[in-house]
Protein backbone atom coordinates (compact mmCIF):
# COMPACT_ATOMS: atom_id res chain seq x y z
CA UNK A 1 0.00 0.00 0.00
CA UNK A 2 1.43 3.41 -0.94
CA UNK A 3 1.97 6.24 1.52
CA UNK A 4 -0.89 8.25 -0.02
CA UNK A 5 -3.24 5.29 0.35
CA UNK A 6 -2.21 4.83 3.98
CA UNK A 7 -2.44 8.56 4.76
CA UNK A 8 -5.95 8.76 3.38
CA UNK A 9 -7.07 5.54 5.04
CA UNK A 10 -9.39 6.15 7.96
CA UNK A 11 -8.06 4.05 10.86
CA UNK A 12 -10.93 4.64 13.24
CA UNK A 13 -14.44 3.33 12.80
CA UNK A 14 -16.78 4.88 15.32
CA UNK A 15 -19.89 2.99 16.27
CA UNK A 16 -21.74 3.55 19.53
CA UNK A 17 -18.65 4.35 21.55
CA UNK A 18 -16.62 1.46 20.19
CA UNK A 19 -13.49 1.55 18.09
CA UNK A 20 -11.96 -0.97 15.72
CA UNK A 21 -8.18 -1.06 15.63
CA UNK A 22 -6.20 -1.85 12.49
CA UNK A 23 -6.61 -5.57 13.01
CA UNK A 24 -10.39 -5.11 13.23
CA UNK A 25 -10.53 -5.87 16.94
CA UNK A 26 -13.36 -4.04 18.72
CA UNK A 27 -12.19 -1.86 21.57
CA UNK A 28 -14.12 0.38 23.89
CA UNK A 29 -13.26 4.04 23.34
CA UNK A 30 -12.25 5.80 26.53
CA UNK A 31 -13.90 9.04 27.61
CA UNK A 32 -11.81 11.26 29.87
CA UNK A 33 -13.46 12.40 33.09
CA UNK A 34 -13.16 16.05 34.13
CA UNK A 35 -10.20 15.37 36.44
CA UNK A 36 -8.26 13.57 33.69
CA UNK A 37 -9.09 16.28 31.16
CA UNK A 38 -7.93 19.02 33.57
CA UNK A 39 -4.70 17.11 34.25
CA UNK A 40 -3.96 16.73 30.53
CA UNK A 41 -4.59 20.40 29.79
CA UNK A 42 -2.90 21.91 32.85
CA UNK A 43 -0.02 24.19 31.93
CA UNK A 44 2.43 23.11 29.27
CA UNK A 45 3.06 19.49 30.15
CA UNK A 46 4.39 17.58 27.17
CA UNK A 47 3.23 14.14 26.21
CA UNK A 48 5.74 11.35 25.72
CA UNK A 49 4.66 9.45 22.62
CA UNK A 50 5.77 5.83 22.35
CA UNK A 51 5.76 3.97 19.04
CA UNK A 52 7.57 0.82 17.88
CA UNK A 53 10.45 0.84 15.40
CA UNK A 54 10.71 -1.66 12.56
CA UNK A 55 13.17 -3.77 14.58
CA UNK A 56 10.89 -3.83 17.64
CA UNK A 57 12.74 -1.24 19.74
CA UNK A 58 10.71 1.42 21.50
CA UNK A 59 10.81 4.98 20.19
CA UNK A 60 9.71 7.68 22.69
CA UNK A 61 9.59 11.39 21.89
CA UNK A 62 8.04 14.44 23.55
CA UNK A 63 5.06 16.02 21.81
CA UNK A 64 3.03 19.20 22.18
CA UNK A 65 -0.66 18.29 22.17
CA UNK A 66 -4.17 19.38 23.00
CA UNK A 67 -7.57 17.71 23.19
CA UNK A 68 -10.52 17.65 20.83
CA UNK A 69 -13.20 16.06 22.95
CA UNK A 70 -11.67 12.73 24.00
CA UNK A 71 -9.13 12.72 21.17
CA UNK A 72 -5.50 13.77 21.60
CA UNK A 73 -4.32 16.02 18.78
CA UNK A 74 -0.73 16.82 17.76
CA UNK A 75 1.27 17.59 14.61
CA UNK A 76 4.39 15.98 13.22
CA UNK A 77 6.49 15.94 10.09
CA UNK A 78 5.60 13.37 7.46
CA UNK A 79 9.22 12.18 7.24
CA UNK A 80 9.91 11.59 10.93
CA UNK A 81 10.75 8.34 12.69
CA UNK A 82 7.45 8.53 14.58
CA UNK A 83 5.47 8.76 11.32
CA UNK A 84 7.43 5.86 9.82
CA UNK A 85 6.49 3.88 12.92
CA UNK A 86 2.83 4.95 12.77
CA UNK A 87 2.58 3.90 9.13
CA UNK A 88 3.55 0.37 10.18
CA UNK A 89 1.37 0.30 13.30
CA UNK A 90 -1.02 3.02 14.42
CA UNK A 91 -1.00 1.73 18.02
CA UNK A 92 0.56 4.24 20.40
CA UNK A 93 1.02 5.00 24.06
CA UNK A 94 1.23 8.53 25.46
CA UNK A 95 2.34 9.38 28.98
CA UNK A 96 1.84 12.80 30.54
CA UNK A 97 3.26 13.34 34.01
CA UNK A 98 3.40 15.91 36.79
CA UNK A 99 7.02 16.09 37.94
CA UNK A 100 6.23 17.90 41.20
CA UNK A 101 5.44 16.18 44.50
CA UNK A 102 3.27 14.31 45.22
CA UNK A 103 3.61 13.31 41.51
CA UNK A 104 1.02 12.01 39.08
CA UNK A 105 0.75 10.61 35.57
CA UNK A 106 -1.75 9.52 32.97
CA UNK A 107 -0.90 6.77 30.48
CA UNK A 108 -3.06 6.59 27.37
CA UNK A 109 -3.03 3.69 24.92
CA UNK A 110 -4.81 4.28 21.65
CA UNK A 111 -4.90 4.26 17.89
CA UNK A 112 -3.58 7.09 15.74
CA UNK A 113 -4.94 8.43 12.48
CA UNK A 114 -3.40 11.24 10.46
CA UNK A 115 -4.68 13.79 8.03
CA UNK A 116 -3.30 16.33 5.55
CA UNK A 117 -6.19 18.84 5.42
CA UNK A 118 -4.37 22.21 5.36
CA UNK A 119 -7.15 24.19 7.08
CA UNK A 120 -7.45 21.70 9.93
CA UNK A 121 -3.66 21.47 10.23
CA UNK A 122 -3.31 25.27 10.51
CA UNK A 123 -6.18 25.48 13.02
CA UNK A 124 -4.72 22.83 15.34
CA UNK A 125 -1.11 23.95 14.93
CA UNK A 126 -2.24 27.44 16.01
CA UNK A 127 -4.14 26.11 19.03
CA UNK A 128 -1.23 23.92 20.09
CA UNK A 129 1.24 26.77 19.55
CA UNK A 130 -0.91 29.03 21.72
CA UNK A 131 -0.99 26.48 24.50
CA UNK A 132 2.78 26.03 24.67
CA UNK A 133 4.11 29.43 23.56
CA UNK A 134 1.31 31.75 24.71
CA UNK A 135 -1.62 33.23 22.84
CA UNK A 136 0.50 36.16 21.64
CA UNK A 137 2.63 33.72 19.60
CA UNK A 138 -0.12 31.27 18.59
CA UNK A 139 -0.43 32.45 14.99
CA UNK A 140 3.36 32.51 14.55
CA UNK A 141 3.62 28.87 15.61
CA UNK A 142 0.52 27.93 13.65
CA UNK A 143 2.13 29.29 10.47
CA UNK A 144 5.42 27.58 11.38
CA UNK A 145 3.91 24.15 12.03
CA UNK A 146 0.80 24.19 9.82
CA UNK A 147 2.67 23.81 6.54
CA UNK A 148 3.00 21.25 3.74
CA UNK A 149 5.06 18.33 4.99
CA UNK A 150 3.38 18.39 8.40
CA UNK A 151 0.54 16.06 9.38
CA UNK A 152 -2.29 16.37 11.87
CA UNK A 153 -2.40 13.30 14.12
CA UNK A 154 -5.38 12.26 16.25
CA UNK A 155 -5.15 9.56 18.91
CA UNK A 156 -8.34 7.78 19.97
CA UNK A 157 -7.81 6.43 23.50
CA UNK A 158 -8.71 2.80 24.13
CA UNK A 159 -7.16 2.33 27.60
CA UNK A 160 -6.22 4.86 30.27
CA UNK A 161 -4.42 4.59 33.59
CA UNK A 162 -4.41 7.68 35.83
CA UNK A 163 -2.35 7.69 39.02
CA UNK A 164 -2.11 10.70 41.34
CA UNK A 165 -0.50 11.49 44.67
CA UNK A 166 2.03 8.75 44.06
CA UNK A 167 4.39 9.90 46.82
CA UNK A 168 1.66 10.47 49.42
Amino acid sequence: MSYKEVASLEFSIYNRGEHRDLEGERKKMHSFNEEQRAFLLQGTRTGKLATVRRDGRAHVVPIWFTLEGDTIVFTTGEHTVKMDNLRRSARVCICVDDETPPYAYIMIEGTASWHTDPKALLHWATRIGGRYMGEERAEEYGRRNGVPGELLVRVTPTRVRFEKEIAS
